[in-house]
């Protein structure tokens, strides 16, 4: 019985050894397998980098204002008879806005005017009998201040009719309206607001090392996504002597001529400065960035170690402007080096890769793509 038992256990022992050894083997040749084992190369599509010469341009986002724009406001206090405008349309300068009622200041003027005239009449007589030495010089200047002081009362009521009469202080387009006839309108109450928009002001700002590059009359292109594919041109007629202590950015104004009323004012618009002198870059697509917080980096196709193969090298690099399609490079590549110029985000350093241009898209300074 103990020898029957002895021979089980050895036979066991013996199975359970062999099945060690097998799986060991098993797992031994797998891990062998994966050494020897290599990925089959990525199809990439692929682009020189080119040296070019591009119009040089100092970009900025700037706002729209008015050459001249104001709310009008009532200068006095006073109840609204007639409203001469609509809302939304243009005005031509002194046209008849508003009027306010001016009914108590009209019944006044006559009484000030023979005022006026009575006072005007006794000082030519005043000054006919001082001629004559018959007054004294002291009757006679206090008649001509008694004059005086009538002109004044009748150019006061005549003033305070002119203000209760709102007119368009320059021509431009009207707003809309903020008032309704009969409406009380206390001292300084908004009615409109006028705009002039052509030309318009486009004021941006440039950081303070761009600054001897700025220079009045240079030309500026200014586009917008309310005028897709449109771009209005004009030039720098202001920068403020001032840079701003906070920002370290200097404030610049150009004029822009805005035919049919495009632009608006407070719109925000995109603002290219040109530069008379052009530059050469290192122009790549800009899809072939692998843009990271950490920093930008393109993938460098390069012969493999066998020489047989392309493998990819991440290379680090400085960006400059961006034009149409392409990106400039100024440091971190080379004349004549070839990139992957797209799906970059799924690459990695050291992978193999097979060229295909097959599909590859076509890059360019100034793009047109189709609305498909």
């Amino acid at each position: 019985m103990k020898k029957h038992l002895i021979f089980t256990v050895i036979g066991l022992v013996t199975v359970i050894v062999i099945l060690v050894a097998v799986k060991a083997l098993q797992i031994g040749a797998m891990i062998d397998q994966g050494k020897k084992f290599v990925p089959p190369p990525e199809t990439v599509t692929a682009a020189a980098v080119r040296a070019d010469s591009w119009e040089a341009a100092l970009t900025a986002v700037g706002t729209l204002n008015a050459v001249q724009g104001v709310t009008l406001a009532a200068d006095l206090a006073g109840k609204v008879v007639e409203i001469a405008f609509e809302a939304g349309t243009p005005v031509k300068k002194g046209d008849i806005l508003l009027r306010q009622d001016t009914s108590s200041e009209e019944a006044q003027l006559p009484g000030a005017k023979a005022q006026v005239d009575l006072t005007r009449t006794n000082l030519e007589r005043m000054s006919q009998l001082l001629a004559k030495n018959l007054i004294s010089q002291s009757e006679r200047d206090s008649a001509l201040a008694a004059a005086e002081q009538a002109q004044a009362q009748a150019d006061t009521i005549r003033a305070t009719i002119e203000k209760k009469t709102i007119r368009a202080p320059f021509s431009g387009h009207l707003g809309i309206r903020q008032v309704n006839l009969g409406q009380m309108l206390r001292e300084g109450d908004p009615i409109v607001t006028l705009q002039s928009l052509d030309p318009i002001y486009v004021d941006f700002t440039l950081p303070q090392q761009q600054l001897s590059l700025a220079r009045l009359g240079l030309t500026v292109q200014v586009s917008t996504d309310a005028l897709p594919g449109e771009t209005l041109k004009g030039r720098i007629t202001a920068i403020n002597p001032l840079v701003d202590a906070e920002t370290r950015q200097i404030r610049v104004q150009a004029t822009v001529a805005n035919r049919g009323n495009k632009l608006r004012p407070g719109m925000f618009v995109n603002v290219a400065v040109g530069l008379p002198a052009r530059q050469k870059v290192l122009a790549i697509p800009a899809t072939a960035v692998l843009y990271a917080p950490y920093g930008d980096s393109v993938f460098i196709i390069e012969d493999g170690a066998d020489k047989k193969g392309k493998v990819l090298r991440q290379q680090f690099v400085r960006l400059g402007e961006k034009l149409g399609d392409l990106v400039a490079v100024t440091n971190g590549v080379k004349e004549g080096e070839t990139v992957v110029s797209t799906g970059v985000f799924k690459l990695r350093n050291g992978q193999s890769v097979v060229i295909d241009n097959t599909l590859a898209p076509d890059f360019q300074k100034a793009p047109t793509p189709e609305n498909n």
